[in-house]
């Protein structure tokens, strides 16, 4: 009984001598150097609000291409409030101090009061960073308790190992827009063109066709971006302000864009930047990656392609009715196949242009061009490739007789028409 009360002080002695030798000799938490510690809030979402700002972080994307640049932060800024920014990263296992963000606004903003906005982060000495914040002051332990954003593109791929040859960036969908046979026969389409991969930036759409997404996302050929743009800020429906109103073009089209080259920089060998109602098309190949073969053989030092913007008026119809199939008829939106009949484009007005990029070349793209890129920009000739675009007219005075024959799309006729009945089918949207 006597050892037992001997020993019990001695473990209680022992006990706080191990303690003062941890307090006294383990390394304590320097500015700049925290160790072991891990972000706190790591963003899930698309867009990200900056503390103590009116601006926003869309996505982070590590640098290969500039000298002295670390990081690329694809960004919204409002133009009239734009301050000293500070990067804070964090570097695996500690912090790194913010170092000065050079802030580069797009040309391109129509007026709007937000802005597609780069921010470029500098190289920081001993820190490989994973995960970067941007804060009004310097002081990482500031910072800690911000909301970062993982660092995409760490690894520069080499294009034999990239998991797409061809990958299409549709902007934003908005509204109650709904047109799914339209939307069907153009992924369709485009998986016969030699498409791997289709990107869409949703803000909203109709209930029949959020369905027809999700079908296609399990399928694993669309990645549905979630973008809540109306939740910060009262977007545009437009592109200009005076006439629609709003903070920022088109529900952040530009923004969308641009995030969809750098999400893709080193997943897809091309990048296709159009819109959800048009099919960038070739009309002397079989296939896109024909086509771009040769192209690029022609023009090796060429890394962004214009393919003209040709309008199918959809008020005009094929006579024959060949098309008008019954399974169709009560799934909603515009049968492509229907309208051959295209406008002559009016060359003495201005004639916009829609692209394939390669996306290592791109540094900042707008709607239809580049803004800056490092390579050359080729015009594909329209005989060889042009945009076929099922729309309401451009030129709306003009007769069928005054309209160009245009039957492209049959040409895939045997595959598409079952292709698409079997897409409808599976996303429970064909009433037999």
């Amino acid at each position: 009984m006597m050892v037992k009360r001997r020993t019990f002080p001695l473990l209680i002695a022992s006990a706080l001598a191990v303690m003062v030798y941890v307090i006294f000799t383990l390394p304590r938490s320097q500015p700049g150097n925290h160790q072991h510690l891990y972000p706190h809030h790591i963003s899930d979402q698309s867009i990200t609000p900056v503390n103590d700002t009116k601006h926003f972080m869309v996505g982070a994307y590590k640098e290969h291409r500039l000298e002295g640049s670390s990081v690329r932060i694809i960004s919204i800024f409002r133009r009239d409030s734009v301050q000293p920014l500070y990067c804070v990263f964090y570097c695996g296992t500690h912090w790194a101090n913010g170092t000065k963000a050079e802030v580069q606004m797009h040309s391109d903003h129509f007026g709007f009061l937000f802005v597609t906005t780069d921010v470029l982060c500098p190289k920081h000495p001993d820190c490989d960073p994973s995960h970067v914040t941007l804060a009004i002051q310097a002081d990482a332990e500031l910072a800690q308790n911000q909301t970062f954003l993982r660092i995409q593109n760490l690894v520069k791929k080499e294009e034999e190992e990239f998991q797409s040859n061809f990958t299409v960036c549709w902007s934003n969908l908005f509204g109650d827009y709904n047109n799914v046979l339209q939307v069907t026969q153009t992924l369709e389409m485009y998986k016969l063109l030699g498409v791997q991969h289709v990107v869409v930036y949703n803000t909203s759409c109709g209930p029949d066709l959020e369905r027809l997404l999700q079908s296609y996302t399990q399928e694993g050929f669309v990645e549905v971006v979630p973008w809540p743009i109306n939740q910060y800020m009262n977007p545009s429906s437009g592109w200009q302000p005076s006439e629609h109103g709003g903070d920022i073009h088109y529900y952040g089209q530009l923004t969308t864009l641009n995030d969809c080259v750098y999400r893709n920089m080193y997943q897809s060998r091309y990048v296709l930047l159009n819109d959800i109602d048009e099919i960038i098309t070739p009309y002397q190949h079989q296939t896109l990656p024909q086509m771009m073969d040769v192209i690029q053989r022609q023009n090796p030092k060429a890394e962004v392609f214009l393919i003209e913007n040709h309008i199918f008026p959809k008020s005009q119809f094929e006579p024959s009715g060949r098309f008008e199939r019954p399974t169709w008829r009560d799934v909603p939106g515009i049968n492509i196949m229907e309208h051959i009949y295209r406008e002559e484009p009016d060359y003495r007005i201005y004639h916009p242009s829609k692209m394939i990029v390669r996306p290592r070349a791109v540094e900042q793209t707008s709607v239809h061009s580049v803004l800056r890129n490092f390579g050359q920009t080729v015009k594909v000739p329209p005989n060889v490739c042009h945009i076929i675009h099922v729309r309401v007219p451009l030129q709306g005075g003009l007769t069928k007789k005054e309209l160009h024959e245009d039957k492209r799309v049959w040409d895939y006729e045997r595959q598409l028409v079952p292709n698409v009945d079997k897409a409808l089918e599976k996303a429970g949207l064909l009433r037999m």
